[in-house]
C-alpha cells in the first residue's frame, strides 16, 4: 500500500442535509477513525469546519460520499454532494474524490444495532463515514 502522498491524511465526508459525518485516516492511510457528526446551519458554515478541520488534521484528501440509488442512478443528494466536492475544490489545496456512498447508513445502522448500547442518527452519520472512508482506503491498496 502506498503511502497518502505527502504524509497526508485522508478525510471523508457522510453529507447530509443537517447532519455531516466526519472520518479520518491514520497518518500511514490504512484506517478510518470517526471524528465528529457535525450539525450543520448551511453550507458556509459547513466549509468552515471542513477548513477546520483540514488544518489541524493535515489533510491532503477529502472524500465526499455521493448518495445513489441501488441501481447507481441520481437521487436526493447527489447533486447536493457535488455541488460540495466543487466548493471544495475551489476552496482548499486538497484532492477532492466523490465516492459512492450506497448502503453505508444503511449498514451504519445494521452494525449499530448489533451492539449493545442505544445509538442516535449521529452515531449513525459517524459511523457511514468511517465505512466509506475505509472501503475507499481498501480500494486505494488494491489498486
Amino acid at each position: 500500500m502506498e503511502r497518502e502522498r505527502d504524509g497526508k491524511r485522508v478525510l471523508a465526508i457522510d453529507p447530509g442535509g443537517r447532519r455531516v459525518g466526519f472520518a479520518v485516516s491514520d497518518e500511514l492511510g490504512l484506517t478510518a477513525q470517526g471524528l465528529e457528526t457535525f450539525e450543520t446551519r448551511g453550507p458556509e458554515d459547513l466549509l468552515e469546519r471542513l477548513g477546520t478541520l483540514i488544518a489541524k488534521l493535515d489533510v491532503g484528501t477529502v472524500v465526499v460520499g455521493e448518495p445513489r440509488s441501488l441501481s447507481g442512478g441520481e437521487i436526493e443528494g447527489t447533486g447536493r454532494s457535488r455541488v460540495l466536492a466543487e466548493a471544495i475544490r475551489g476552496r482548499f489545496a486538497v484532492e477532492v474524490v466523490l465516492a459512492d456512498e450506497r448502503m453505508t447508513s444503511r449498514e451504519a445502522e445494521r452494525v449499530l444495532a448489533a451492539g449493545e448500547r442505544r445509538h442516535g442518527k449521529k452515531d449513525v452519520d459517524k459511523l457511514a463515514a468511517v465505512l466509506l472512508l475505509q472501503s475507499f482506503l481498501d480500494g486505494r491498496s488494491k489498486g
